[in-house]
């Protein structure tokens, strides 16, 4: 493998495709010259470092790792190539909507977001994502004000782990036809809640549907649905 000045910090070698980098200090420095990088995972992310990584415009699929403590996500837009984003504890993101501008991008991942808590900036994404994850940490609930933003979303699957939703309404993924897994916390909704849903959309899996989940509950409408 080719090496350079870089090579010793980044151990990303410069013709490399995939990288794994966690910053220390300004170790990410030069990170910008591994041109061919179509995956990339990394941690500790500030602002200088996604700067760099927002030169490197064959990325196809990016993880931004505990913690981002970058302010803005707007260099992402460069990233044309893009289709899967993890962002991990995005505390300083106060602006999400660089996202809707990634045109190919089909899985994204927003983990304990500090400032996410409206979803009504991603209706754009609609018709675009496969996959979405509204996750919080271990520790940190990630608490959403609705899901009715989501209402006709083509994805297929939608977790939503250590998440709380104010409003309980988990109506919205009745009109989602092409969700066939829901991997949630319990707090997203009510017992009703989700045997309304069980009952609108026998076609989709959730761990929730299944009465052991609920001890002392009566179910309703014989069998036990699917459990994952």
């Amino acid at each position: 493998m080719e090496q350079d000045e870089f090579s010793a910090t980044l151990k990303i070698g410069p013709d490399s495709e995939i990288g794994v980098h966690h910053r220390e200090k300004n170790s990410f420095r030069g990170i910008s010259t591994r041109k061919k990088l179509r995956i990339l995972t990394t941690s500790a992310v500030n602002q200088d470092f996604l700067d760099e990584i927002c030169e490197l415009e064959n990325l196809e699929q990016l993880e931004l790792g505990w913690p981002v403590t970058a302010e803005t996500l707007e260099g992402l837009t460069r990233l044309k190539k893009l289709h899967t984003l993890k962002l991990d504890s995005p505390r300083n993101i106060t602006d999400f909507t660089p996202i809707l501008k990634l045109f190919n991008l089909t899985h994204l991942s927003i983990e304990n977001a500090k400032h996410l808590h409206d979803l009504r900036w991603i209706r754009p994404l609609k018709d675009r994502l496969t996959r979405l994850d509204l996750c919080g940490s271990i520790n940190t609930m990630q608490k959403l004000d609705s899901i009715d933003p989501l209402d006709g979303f083509a994805m297929e699957e939608l977790w939503m782990v250590s998440t709380s939703v104010a409003d309980k309404d988990l109506s919205p993924l009745i009109t989602c036809r092409n969700l066939k897994r829901l991997h949630c916390a319990k707090a997203v909704s009510t017992f009703e809640g989700f045997m309304a849903l069980a009952d609108a959309r026998p076609d989709l899996e959730c761990q929730w549907f299944d009465p052991e989940w609920w001890p002392g509950r009566k179910f309703r409408g014989g069998p036990a649905r699917k459990r994952f």
